[in-house]
C-alpha cells in the first residue's frame, strides 16, 4: 500500500504552499489517478514520492516503510518511473532495459538480471526489436521500451506522468492496457498523472482531484461528478452514462 499523510512542500522557506496537507492511500495492485490543472501539484506530488524533493512536513510509506528515511538504492527497487518524455540514448531495446536492473547488480550484470531482461521482452512483445536502436522505434513502442525497463527493477510502486500525452490513440489505447494487465497480474501499484479524464475512467481504480495543491477529492468513479470536475479544471461539464461507461462531456455554453 502506498500512503501519503499530511504532506506539504513549498520550494522556499517563504513561498506559498505547493503540496498543502495532502493525503491518499492507494492499495496494492490498484491504479490511481491525479487529476488537476498544470500546476496544481501533481509533479510536485510525484518527485515526493520519488524521493526528487523533501517535503517540509508529512509522510510517505510503502508497504509500511518509511521512503524518507530509506536509502537511495533501496528506493529504486521499490519505486520505478516512466515520464512522459524518456531519452534512452543510442542504445538498443535490450540494453535499455537491463539498465532498469543497475539498482540491483551495482557495477556488473548477472545471469538472473539477463534472465529478468529476457523475460519482460517476451511478456511485453519486444523480441522482434531487442536489438534495434530504441531511436528507430515508434513512439508507442518507445513507451513500452520504458515500461519495460521499469519492470526490470521488480518494483512495488511505478509512477507514471503523463505517458500518454505525445502519443496517438492507437498507441495510447496500447500503454494503457498493457500498464493496467501489470497491475492485475503482477500486484503493482500504479499511481498516473492523466489530462483526459474519459481515459482516465477507462484506466482507473481510484482519482485523485488536486486544486492548487490541495487534495480536494478523492474515491472511485463516483467522485467524477460535474461539480468536483468544475471545481478542479473551471470548467462546466456534463456526466452521462453510455453503454455503461462514465462519459463527461464539456456542455455547451449554448445550450437552455
Amino acid at each position: 500500500m502506498l500512503k501519503i499523510e499530511n504532506l506539504s512542500f513549498r520550494y522556499k522557506k517563504k513561498s506559498n504552499l505547493i503540496l498543502d496537507n495532502v493525503s491518499l492511500e492507494l492499495d496494492k495492485g490498484q491504479i490511481g489517478i491525479v487529476l488537476g490543472k498544470n500546476g496544481s501539484g501533481k509533479s510536485t506530488l510525484f518527485k515526493n514520492i520519488l524521493g526528487i524533493l523533501k517535503p517540509e512536513q508529512g509522510t510517505i510509506t510503502l508497504d509500511g516503510e518509511n521512503l524518507f528515511t530509506m536509502n537511495r538504492r533501496l528506493r529504486a527497487t521499490k519505486i520505478a518511473y516512466v515520464p512522459q518524455d524518456i531519452t534512452f540514448g543510442s542504445l538498443t531495446v535490450y540494453d535499455s532495459i537491463l539498465i532498469g536492473r543497475v539498482s540491483r547488480f551495482g557495477i556488473a550484470s548477472t545471469e538472473k538480471d539477463k534472465d529478468v531482461v529476457d523475460s519482460i521482452i517476451e511478456e511485453m512483445g519486444l523480441e522482434a526489436n531487442a536489438f534495434r536502436n530504441v531511436n528507430e522505434l515508434s513512439g508507442g513502442e518507445r513507451q513500452k521500451v520504458a515500461i519495460a525497463r521499469a519492470l526490470a527493477q521488480e518494483p512495488e510502486l511505478l509512477v507514471f506522468d503523463e505517458p500518454t500525452g505525445n502519443l496517438d490513440i492507437g498507441n495510447e489505447q496500447l500503454i494503457l492496457k498493457e500498464a493496467k494487465r501489470l497491475a492485475k497480474e503482477k500486484g503493482i501499484t500504479i499511481i498516473v498523472a492523466i489530462h483526459d479524464i474519459n481515459t482516465a475512467l477507462t484506466f482507473g481504480d481510484k482519482f485523485f482531484l488536486l486544486k492548487k495543491g490541495q487534495m480536494v477529492n478523492q474515491g472511485g468513479p463516483e467522485v467524477i461528478t460535474p461539480e468536483h470536475i468544475s471545481c478542479i479544471f473551471d470548467v462546466n461539464v456534463k456526466v452521462e452514462n453510455i453503454n455503461g461507461r462514465q462519459i463527461v462531456l464539456l456542455e455547451d455554453d449554448n445550450e437552455n
